[in-house]
């Protein structure tokens, strides 16, 4: 789910159709510079706040329009530089485009029945019926841009998208490709690091591939995760209803402050970001953690044994918790609707955020979980979170799909932006 720090793509989960909630989204690429709001959002960028979001006249009939002053039909767009850009064919660095990505899924032709959950739009794992009372989840992630504590991330951000099934993740394969002119001790440590990270989550090492890759300029991991769960606790995005309350734990956006405190620690520094503030952020891999094992477990636990049940849950990855709101609503083919003021922004994610102009709900937040359930069981998903000593607060709910994804702001209902590419990878690649 990530290509920053680490995700590929979310194509196995919920039921999606395969087609963007419009055909004209428009795409947020970032300011090049700006005032950022206590929020983080930054208040003067080179697009202007109306063509990002229209103000819309209620949640009930919000609609999508284009920015004309940008862009309209044969003219260019403006990229997160600045730069006019009039190539059809490039895709940024990234996911692919939901439209691209559900056009490449739409080629696999399905023979085999057991398959009971296979590749599409906004999907986290797939799920296979092996015979017996469990199912099997399976998932496959890589981390690309993070170098620093590679091994620890591949783990989690795998073993996530499992989670999000309602499943155990259980054992895990890594293919690690090394640059030329690595050393025993950088293998040694990727190899320690996933080590250390599978059994903080009790999950066994089974497999996998070494190798030093000719051509490659920083290490790689790609990881597999399998785990099981009873057939009748399985999760699915698409299982999200109208009406469910949507919650968000411990809050945004942690695993990309976090690679940017590890991988641009000077660059922030250089931009007024304190010794102090880089150093927090740099642990936020441990504390407050990129695990949403635990949370998904808990919630799921604690409704089942209520008489009720989670429908969907999603973990935020690659462009925020901005994308992973259009991916639950792809999923699940309905709208959502959250409140600004409900969503909690980590205060280094704040600091870095402002220092940098950048967008914290484009920034990749592996670390949170959306968990949508019925309105009547949000009260017991909450109080089971808090008595594990993990943060939450219900943002918003599950509305018409004709209410797109929309934000209702301190001053006016917005959209919620969309992004072109992730703001971590838009600030290394700056």
């Amino acid at each position: 789910d990530q290509q920053p720090a680490g995700q590929g793509h979310d194509d196995l989960a919920g039921e999606g159709d395969g087609r963007a909630l419009d055909g004209h989204e428009e795409d947020y690429t970032g300011p090049a510079n700006g005032i950022v709001d206590v929020f983080g959002r930054v208040q003067q960028p080179v697009f202007y706040p109306e063509q990002l979001w229209p103000v819309l006249s209620t949640p009930r009939d919000a609609q999508c329009i284009q920015y004309s002053r940008l862009q309209s039909a044969g003219e260019t767009t403006v990229d997160s530089d600045g730069a006019a850009a009039n190539d059809a064919d490039k895709v940024d660095v990234g996911k692919l485009p939901n439209e691209l990505l559900a056009r490449l899924l739409a080629r696999i032709q399905h023979r085999d029945p057991r398959v009971l959950l296979g590749p599409g739009v906004g999907r986290d794992a797939a799920v296979i019926d092996a015979g017996g009372e469990r199912l099997l989840v399976a998932k496959s992630d890589p981390v690309t841009f993070a170098s620093d504590h590679i091994g620890w991330y591949a783990v989690h951000v795998n073993a996530n998208d499992v989670a999000c099934m309602g499943a155990r993740p259980a054992w895990f394969l890594a293919t690690v490709l090394l640059p030329e002119g690595a050393s025993e001790e950088q293998a040694s440590q990727v190899f320690g690091q996933l080590l250390e990270a599978c059994e903080s989550l009790e999950i066994e090492l089974v497999g996998g591939h070494t190798e030093i890759t000719h051509g490659l300029g920083r290490p790689i991991v790609v990881g597999a995760m399998l785990g099981e769960v009873e057939r009748e606790a399985l999760v699915q995005p698409a299982g999200a209803r109208e009406g469910d309350a949507l919650i968000l734990t411990k809050g945004i956006a942690i695993e990309g402050t976090a690679v940017l405190a590890r991988e641009a620690g000077e660059r922030l520094e250089q931009l007024g970001v304190p010794q102090a503030t880089i150093e927090t952020a740099r642990r936020y891999i441990f504390e407050p953690g990129i695990s949403v094992v635990p949370e998904a477990l808990a919630a799921c636990a604690a409704v089942r044994a209520a008489g009720g049940a989670v429908h969907a849950m999603h973990d935020p990855t690659e462009g925020g918790l901005a994308t992973a709101l259009y991916e639950l609503a792809e999923a699940s083919g309905l709208g959502v609707s959250v409140q600004e003021e409900a969503i909690t922004v980590l205060p280094e994610t704040q600091a870095i955020c402002a220092a940098a102009s950048l967008e914290p709900l484009g920034l990749l937040a592996s670390g949170a979980l959306l968990i949508a359930v019925a309105e009547e069981d949000c009260g017991t998903a909450l109080a089971a979170l808090a008595e594990a000593g993990i943060g939450a607060s219900r943002i918003g709910a599950m509305v018409k799909r004709e209410v797109r994804v929309i934000m209702d702001g301190r001053a006016r209902t917005m959209k919620v932006p969309r992004f072109a590419r992730d703001e971590v990878a838009r600030f290394l690649a700056g």
